[in-house]
């Protein structure tokens, strides 16, 4: 499993994750589509933006692997802003390949774009896993 270094471990002040310690022994956990329904709370709606920004950030528009990434908080951008970028998709794969959608990233979170100072990488702790 790839461990992409630089790459925030966790939205700021909360607890939710963004990546994950170890590869699953049982395999990777499979890569799903949540809905993400209006009525969702603005901490849900911050992380999904906050682990968008960090794509954006890392990655660009560049395919990226899976890797050490958490599955749930994919599962919440797959099929949208996350879109699989080799064909067939393998949901249970730590080397999937994935990129973000920019065109459908910006109209769903137009604040990662427009003020991408809002989420600040550069200050958080860069823990290295093993």
């Amino acid at each position: 499993m790839l461990k992409h270094r630089g790459f925030p471990s966790r939205l700021p002040g909360t607890d939710y994750q963004f990546t994950i310690r170890r590869a699953n022994k049982q395999g990777a956990t499979k890569i799903i589509r949540r809905e993400r329904y209006k009525d969702r709370n603005a901490a849900d709606r911050r992380a999904d933006a906050g682990f968008l920004a960090a794509l954006w950030d890392h990655f660009g528009e560049e395919p990226f692997e899976r890797g050490n990434l958490d599955a749930g908080r994919l599962s919440w951008l797959i099929g949208r802003e996350v879109v699989w970028a080799e064909e067939p998709a393998d949901p249970c794969s730590y080397d999937q390949l994935l990129r973000v959608d920019r065109a459908r990233a910006e109209a769903a979170f137009p604040e990662v774009f427009a003020e991408p100072e809002t989420f600040q990488w550069d200050d958080l702790d860069d823990e290295d896993w093993d």
